[in-house]
This record gives structure tokens, C-alpha cells and sequence, in this order.
């Protein structure tokens, strides 16, 4: 059921991103207004574009919000695998889409400040805090210390 409705919603998404899907719905409104004098502009002749449109948008937004929901966190995934990636990126990024308004703000704040340092030939600084550790990096300093301890007794 899931992927009927991923597959759904991806299509319903591609198609209404479409020129001749603009193109048809301003045709529909046009033909609906032209149709008025026909009609006597009454409620019903109203009630028509009122209840199609409402109908439409209705179904629309849970459709695109799936497909929008989708692309982010694979966007999210693709960035952290990136981050994890490269060894200079500090790895305290991954996830951060969790974190509150605030939280963000302050770190997207930090990241600005430093692309104005870029921009103006300056050294970039450094993110406040301390960097992440990676789980490698983790690893590698246990081994380290366990050589330098030598075996464990027992």
C-alpha cells in the first residue's frame, strides 16, 4: 500500500509541476467563467468551481507534503553521508535537522559568519563548540591507548 501510494504521490507531484497541467486548469476556469452568463452566475454555477478547487487543493497538499517529506530525507541522508564523508567537515552536522528553531538558528548564524570571513579573503573560523568525533576516530584512539597500555592481565 505504501509504495502504490509513494508512487502516486510522485506522479500526482510530477504531473501538476507540468506547463499543460497550468495551461489545462486556466482553460477550466476560463470555460467555467465563460459558462456564467449560461448559467445566470448562480450559487450553483459557483458552487461548481468553489467545491472542484477545494476538492483538488484538498488532496494536493497531502499528496505533495509525501513527496516533499521523501525528498528531504533522502536529502538529509545524502547530505550526512557526505559530511561523514569528507574527514575536515565536522561531523556535529549530521542530524541537526533535529534539533529546535533556536539551535539552528545559532549554528546557521556561526555558518554565515563564517562565509562572510570566505567572501572577504579572511581565514574562516572555526563552528563554537567542540567538533564531533567520528566513530573511526573513536576507534582508533582506544586502539592507541590499549597498545600503549600493553595486554590486559588475565
Amino acid at each position: 500500500m505504501e509504495k502504490l501510494f509513494n508512487h502516486l504521490a510522485n506522479a500526482t507531484a510530477k504531473l501538476a509541476g507540468r506547463p499543460w497541467t497550468f495551461i489545462i486548469c486556466v482553460a477550466v476556469v476560463l470555460v467555467w467563467a465563460v459558462t456564467g452568463p449560461v448559467f445566470g452566475f448562480n450559487e450553483t454555477w459557483q458552487l461548481v468551481i468553489n467545491t472542484g478547487t477545494t476538492i483538488v487543493t484538498f488532496l494536493m497538499v497531502f499528496l505533495i507534503q509525501s513527496t516533499q517529506n521523501r525528498d528531504a530525507a533522502a536529502m538529509h541522508a545524502k547530505m550526512d553521508e557526505l559530511i561523514y564523508a569528507v574527514r575536515k567537515a565536522d561531523s556535529r552536522f549530521i542530524g541537526i535537522e533535529h534539533l529546535t528553531d533556536k539551535e539552528l538558528a545559532i549554528i546557521l548564524d556561526e555558518v554565515e559568519k563564517r562565509a562572510l570571513d570566505i567572501h572577504a579573503g579572511r581565514p574562516a573560523r572555526a563552528i563554537k563548540g567542540k567538533p564531533g568525533v567520528r566513530l573511526e576516530e573513536t576507534t582508533t584512539t582506544i586502539s592507541k591507548t590499549i597498545e600503549r597500555r600493553g595486554p590486559s592481565p588475565g
